[in-house]
């Protein structure tokens, strides 16, 4: 199930009718979690959370930015009462009671998947294979699930990207070969293999990332070691 940007708001705004709507998406969330598949669905439900978060920020800065007029006096507190311009009106108080019971359902849910993935990558490890070289920011990782003799060989290459707050890398990775991996085949030896081959780096970095459950490689695995694999490198 896919709920657009502004689902919140779309249609007739109404409490019962977008929180049954938005329990259908989470439902459906959770049935991909429930079979360790996080994404894009973990991806997707972090981005409408930080989307809401975002939206009620920018709400409250617009009504703290607009004028107040007095509206009574306490003298017993020396204090004065204001009333806003911008107030809420129905339609913005059912607004709000969308937002705030679909933002306690999406932390909860982002906390589900939020501990899968961290379960997942406390379990995975990440080793070099021989003599590796200063430049690595270009490689080869050869992704082993423990027990099994597929090994799925990905080229990688990282990206560094500034702005005005910080420096982000970004991993990408490219599926070049699948190789079978025996009791007589060494991690040094496929790696020689590879490089004479391939032809493409002389002396290339290159990781063996092993896991040793059999979660789903596209939608869990590949995601996590790709994260976890830029912070390495």
């Amino acid at each position: 199930m896919v709920l657009s940007n502004t689902w919140f708001m779309e249609g007739y705004i109404d409490y019962e009718l977008q929180k049954y709507r938005l329990l259908a998406y989470l439902q459906d969330v959770k049935k991909h979690f429930s079979a360790t598949r996080l994404y894009p669905q973990l991806a997707d439900i972090i981005a409408h959370y930080n989307n809401l978060l975002a939206y009620r920020a920018n709400k409250q800065q617009l009504q703290d930015a607009f004028p107040k007029r007095i509206a009574n006096v306490h003298p017993e507190k020396l204090e004065l009462v204001y009333d806003q311009f911008l107030a809420d009106d129905s339609v913005m108080q059912e607004l709000e009671e969308i937002i705030t019971f679909a933002i306690g359902g999406m932390r909860d849910t982002i906390t589900e998947g939020a501990g899968i993935y961290e379960l997942i990558e406390k379990q995975m490890t990440i080793e070099p294979i021989g003599i590796m070289p200063l430049y690595k920011n270009e490689g080869y990782a050869l992704m082993h699930y423990t027990g099994t003799q597929d090994v799925h060989v990905f080229y990688y290459t990282v990206s560094i990207f500034d702005n005005k707050d910080a420096r982000y890398r970004a991993l990408r990775m490219q599926h070049i070969d699948t190789r079978i991996k025996t009791l007589a085949t060494t991690w040094e030896q496929m790696k020689i293999d590879i490089v004479r081959e391939i032809r493409t780096l002389p002396n290339p970095a290159v990781y063996v990332v092993e896991f040793p459950l059999h979660v789903p490689f596209y939608e869990t695995l590949l995601p996590i070691a790709k994260r976890a694999l830029v912070r390495y490198i």
